[in-house]
């Protein structure tokens, strides 16, 4: 009977991860990636899907045995502390073995005006100090933490079109899905005058709006992410792959 692994996901890492998992280890692996249904479903994404939340800790040690999990895979975002956590606590819970895929974060390069934060508390209440024409890039969940920012006119990037009117004084809103380009960033930034840029610290090869924002001169508000939960991690899909590979022939 083949085993079955558990990928927590909505990351392009995830997406990689369940195809090359598939195919180079699918006759002896079944995989499943679970989202969170906030956006649609990569419509390459290989393997079984599985859509929603678990409802907590104790929910996710239910759906490990339900599913008959053998090996769980936490490719979530790096700022989904909350369901890393879960996976965590609930992996330890079951017995499950569990692997995290964390993405190097970004370095500053010559040029950049960083100030590192630890919160988008922290990022609002520094915002009106140092911006005049901010961009907003902290997702859908992070705007609220912006609400009482006055002074600042703030270009807002969302995925999905908002249910409702944000919470912000002076904004613009754009909605647009990945890849961002650079020239289409550039374009942003200099259409907006842009003069600084909030963004948390996610790392990984989408970092066009830095380049934007170091060509433009502009300061980048940076976001630093929370704390990990304990256990084994990798920075690479290859370095998963070659885990799932060593846990499956044990």
């Amino acid at each position: 009977m083949a085993e079955r692994l558990l990928i927590l996901g909505g990351t392009a890492e995830a997406t990689r991860l369940a195809r090359q998992a598939v195919d180079a280890v699918g006759d002896r692996l079944d995989v499943i990636t679970s989202l969170a249904g906030r956006l649609d479903p990569p419509r390459e994404l290989a393997g079984q899907v599985r859509i929603g939340g678990f409802g907590g800790t104790a929910g996710m040690v239910e759906a490990l045995r339900d599913l008959r999990i053998d090996l769980v895979i936490d490719a979530t975002h790096p700022f989904a502390a909350i369901i890393s956590a879960n996976a965590a606590e609930a992996c330890a819970t079951a017995g499950v073995p569990r692997l995290m895929v964390i993405r190097p974060p970004w370095q500053p390069e010559p040029g950049d005006r960083w100030l590192e934060v630890e919160s988008l508390a922290a990022a609002a209440e520094a915002l009106p100090r140092i911006a005049r024409r901010a961009f907003l890039t902290v997702g859908s969940g992070g705007v609220d933490a912006f609400e009482s920012v006055t002074g600042v006119w703030l270009l807002v990037r969302l995925f999905a079109p908002p249910a409702g009117p944000l919470p912000l004084a002076e904004h613009h809103v754009v909605v647009a899905r990945p890849p961002f380009p650079l020239e289409d960033e550039t374009a942003l930034f200099g259409e907006h005058r842009i003069d600084t840029l909030v963004c948390k610290q996610s790392g990984g090869p989408t970092d066009a709006k830095l380049a934007a924002a170091r060509a433009a001169g502009a300061r980048v508000v940076m976001v630093r992410r929370p704390p990990l939960p304990p256990g084994e991690r990798v920075a690479t899909v290859d370095a998963a792959l070659d885990w799932i590979k060593r846990a499956i022939s044990a």
